[in-house]
């Protein structure tokens, strides 16, 4: 067992950081972890992480108090920060600076390990850079984002990169079987079905909610007979994953509210101090934000599904050999594979670009998706 028994398919990667691990003399103060969603690379940054604190021989063996304390994300030493909201402001980078300047307490390093650091805004990025270019003796920036292009010019030029990969369908089902005893039949079929997303994988595997909902996605093509069953398709699927969402938050939100208005001096009959109404309108900002950013969230994933069915089609189309992501449709993706053109296909794989832009823009989802699956219909 090691700290890297997690990162599916990423050999090369394992061995960049464990020999970086290794090397205290010429190690990098700043690293930036990107990869597609779901290829492990913030998983990869964890590990690091852990492998930094090891204090045996190789580092990073999963078994010391170490690791498991930075794996279990109880490390005094490292900070994670998961923005909650869509974005990441500027006052948060100040404060994290600050953080991030104290020296270790008991570890071997202070690390700053940044999820999905893409959401950091221009103003808030430059509050970081100078950290990064120039951090504390015994501090190390961990970034991660799904590409290079996703941070300014100026912090990727300061960090070294690890670069993962999106991990082959075959390493997946592996992983599933081996590691949380899935059936190999069952494992087969969600790892195609997860795209290269190990963790989606994970989840499809162990919910047989979350495989309906996917299986209600991917049967749209079919129900889009006329303009009505079209709109009502696109009802259907933003209620899906609103209904997601708020599986995610109902109990988080309250959660969340309640500590704070006990932390704040609420009475028993459930009166609060004057002066507070301040810090409870910010939470509920924060969750209206993390809302609004995890229902974007599942719509995306949505889309990914849908579009997983069209480039099926046009894979037997063209005639590829690419493996089917969805080889449990295979007579009715033969079917609409001879009934269309490719033409037909590329352009309903366009309308599923653009609704993501769209949603990326604010377009309200409702209207979006009934713009899509009206364009589906008609190819």
């Amino acid at each position: 067992m090691s700290v890297w028994d997690d990162l599916v398919g990423q050999e090369s990667v394992v061995a960049q950081l464990s020999s970086a691990a290794e090397s205290d003399g010429d190690l990098a103060h700043a690293w930036l972890f990107t990869g597609p969603p779901g290829s492990g690379h913030i998983t990869a940054a964890r590990a690091f992480a852990a492998a930094l604190q090891c204090a045996q021989a190789p580092r990073g063996c999963g078994h010391c108090p170490s690791c498991h304390q930075v794996l279990q994300g109880t490390h005094a030493d490292v900070e994670v920060v998961r923005p909650q909201g869509l974005s990441f402001s500027v006052a948060d980078a100040r404060e994290l600076v600050l953080r991030a300047a104290s020296t270790p307490g008991g570890g071997r390093w202070r690390i700053v390990l940044f999820e999905e650091a893409e959401r950091a805004g221009e103003r808030a990025a430059n509050a970081l850079l100078k950290a990064i270019e120039e951090p504390s003796p015994r501090t190390i920036w961990l970034l991660c984002a799904p590409s290079v292009e996703d941070l300014l010019v100026t912090i990727r030029s300061r960090c070294r990169q690890a670069v993962l990969r999106t991990p082959p369908t075959s390493a997946i089902a592996d992983h599933l079987v081996q590691r949380d005893g899935v059936d190999r039949d069952t494992a087969e079929v969600v790892a195609r079905a997860a795209q290269g997303h190990i963790d989606r994988a994970r989840r499809l595997a162990s919910d047989p909610r979350m495989r309906q909902v996917r299986d209600g996605v991917v049967a749209v093509p079919r129900r889009l007979t006329g303009v009505s069953p079209a709109v009502a398709a696109a009802e259907t699927l933003v209620d899906a994953a609103k209904a997601e969402r708020d599986a995610q938050t109902a109990e988080l939100d309250d959660a969340e509210m309640s500590a704070l208005r006990k932390a704040l001096g609420e009475s028993e009959k459930g009166r609060m101090p004057r002066g507070t109404a301040g810090p409870l309108k910010d939470l509920e900002a924060r969750q209206k934000s993390r809302s609004t950013r995890l229902l974007r969230d599942a719509l995306d994933r949505t889309l990914l599904d849908l579009a997983s069915y069209y480039r099926d089609v046009l894979a037997l189309q063209l005639g590829a050999a690419s493996e089917l992501v969805n080889v449990d449709l295979g007579p009715e993706l033969r079917t609409a594979a001879g009934r269309d053109r490719p033409e037909d296909t590329l352009r309903r794989l366009d309308a599923i670009m653009v609704c993501r832009e769209r949603l990326d823009a604010n377009v309200n989802p409702q209207l979006a998706f009934e713009a899509l699956t009206l364009a589906l219909r008609t190819g």
